[in-house]
């Protein structure tokens, strides 16, 4: 659309259905290059991308064409269609009801990707329930506990 123009980079994070470590270490890259492909064809761009055994974090730059709500929806669903069809996927596959989404400035684009980049050792030190209340907390979210995610208090040791 002419004359319109935006800065908008949000943070997805969402879990898997029962926080099961559903998303195997040896096949994330593979998850990572797929969603990559629905986000760029959707007109997004992919800043970092980094998916756990149980969740995923998201950062990107969002088009204005999608909606938050939307987008969040929409890769969900691709990922779970992409997973449900590989060999390495022998069980039901789902994401919780909701997600997070945080919004970020330009100038904090190195820190954000560099931060979801590093998961895997931010987790060895830091349960995902204690990471995301932080998240709530520092964007001063307004939540309840009875709607958050499932968590299950272990780390990635």
């Amino acid at each position: 659309m002419a004359n319109t123009y935006t800065q908008l980079y949000i943070q997805f994070v969402f879990a898997v259905k029962g926080r099961q470590h559903l998303i195997p270490k040896a096949h994330k890259e593979e998850l990572h290059q797929y969603l990559t492909g629905v986000i760029q064809s959707d007109k997004h761009k992919l800043l970092q991308i980094h998916c756990m055994p149980d969740h995923a974090h998201l950062f990107i730059g969002l088009h204005p064409a999608q909606s938050i709500s939307d987008f969040a929806e929409s890769i969900k669903t691709a990922a779970t269609k992409f997973i449900k069809r590989q060999p390495w996927m022998p069980y039901n596959f789902s994401w919780q009801r909701g997600y997070g989404a945080f919004s970020y400035s330009r100038s904090q684009i190195p820190a954000v990707a560099k931060y979801i980049e590093n998961q895997e050792i931010h987790h060895r030190k830091k349960t995902f329930r204690e990471e995301y209340i932080d998240f709530l907390k520092k964007f001063e979210v307004d939540y309840d506990d009875k709607y958050l995610f499932d968590f299950y208090d272990d780390l990635y040791r």
